[in-house]
């Protein structure tokens, strides 16, 4: 009960204080846009908003929580069917040339609330490419009529995709229903598309998901939360992380981070995720990015932590070394 009210007290705090709270928000995202990322020559990294990235090397492309069909809020309360957007796929989405030895390797897909697998099936169907995640996915793709894309994962299995080696470790989603429960908790059961509303985009199993490709080592959280015996260490350099919900997480960053031991924390899910891609950026409700910074800071100052705008993208340095790899 005591959290539940710290919890309706710092909203309270946040929706007196909107106007300011966000101005903050937005100088701190100008400011730390200008960091440079560790990331290898010819490896460039795209974000597409919420929890979402593209990974593009040596014409292999991966894409992880796509979500660029946004639901508009009045959709979600209405409770209407949450589909992929054609148009807006065709238009945001890059075309792939197999003369010219380009691929979409794959679609990792970390948990299956909406702003995370909605364009999951839409993605792995027009580059025929095959969509890794956990049993609800299967059944969303499948639905999509696309069962022989998808691909159920095994805990911390190597999958080699092209030039990438991706691991899934097991997770969990942030409480944030006032530090209580999970939002559209349980597996993915919808049977008909009509039917398929936000709130039938159950969240299924969580997986983090580790990805090695040139020598970089990159770590992608889509919810603040972690098992935290599942969580490898040894050092990753680009620490993909969620922050939405941290706060609902007891003592989230010192817990990953120093397991995690990261190079470079970019956080991600920050954006207001209801409005289109190609509109003015909003920020989520009382996600405090301001903050975010110095957050990082209390655990270790050789932490380095940056942003990107959404469908931003950034190439890698000409010179890379991983400091735990020859």
């Amino acid at each position: 009960m005591l959290d539940a009210l710290r919890h309706l007290a710092s909203f309270a705090r946040f929706a007196a204080q909107r106007t300011r709270r966000e101005q903050h928000d937005a100088a701190v995202l100008r400011e730390l846009n200008a960091a440079a990322l560790p990331l290898p020559a010819g490896l460039e990294l795209q974000w597409l908003g919420t929890a979402g990235y593209r990974l593009s090397y040596e014409g292999q492309t991966l894409y992880i929580d796509p979500y660029l069909s946004r639901v508009p809020l009045r959709e979600l309360l209405r409770g209407t069917p949450a589909l992929p957007d054609a148009a807006v796929l065709a238009r945001l989405l890059p075309e792939v040339h197999a003369q010219n030895d380009q691929k979409v390797v794959g679609v990792l897909v970390g948990h299956c609330h909406f702003d995370h697998a909605i364009d999951a099936p839409a993605i792995a169907r027009r580059y025929r490419a095959p969509a890794y995640g956990s049993a609800s996915l299967a059944r969303l793709m499948a639905l999509h009529g696309a069962p022989e894309l998808a691909v159920q994962v095994q805990a911390h299995r190597p999958y080699v995709l092209g030039a990438y080696t991706v691991r899934f470790v097991p997770s969990c989603h942030s409480r944030l229903v006032l530090g209580y429960s999970v939002p559209f908790d349980g597996e993915f059961s919808c049977e008909h598309l009509d039917a398929l509303s936000p709130a039938a985009y159950k969240c299924g199993q969580v997986w983090a998901i580790h990805i090695e490709v040139a020598g970089c080592r990159l770590y992608h959280q889509g919810s603040a939360n972690l098992i935290d015996a599942e969580v490898p260490g040894g050092g990753v350099d680009v620490f993909l992380a969620g922050i939405a919900g941290r706060r609902f997480t007891r003592d989230y960053w010192p817990r990953i981070l120093r397991r995690l031991q990261p190079r470079m924390v970019v956080a991600s899910h920050f954006d207001d995720f209801f409005r289109p891609l190609d509109a003015a950026p909003g920020f989520s409700g009382n996600v405090n990015l301001a903050a975010f910074p110095e957050e990082i800071g209390k655990v270790s100052r050789d932490i380095g932590v940056a942003t990107l705008r959404p469908m931003q993208s950034v190439r890698g340095l000409t010179a890379f070394a991983s400091p735990d790899l020859p």
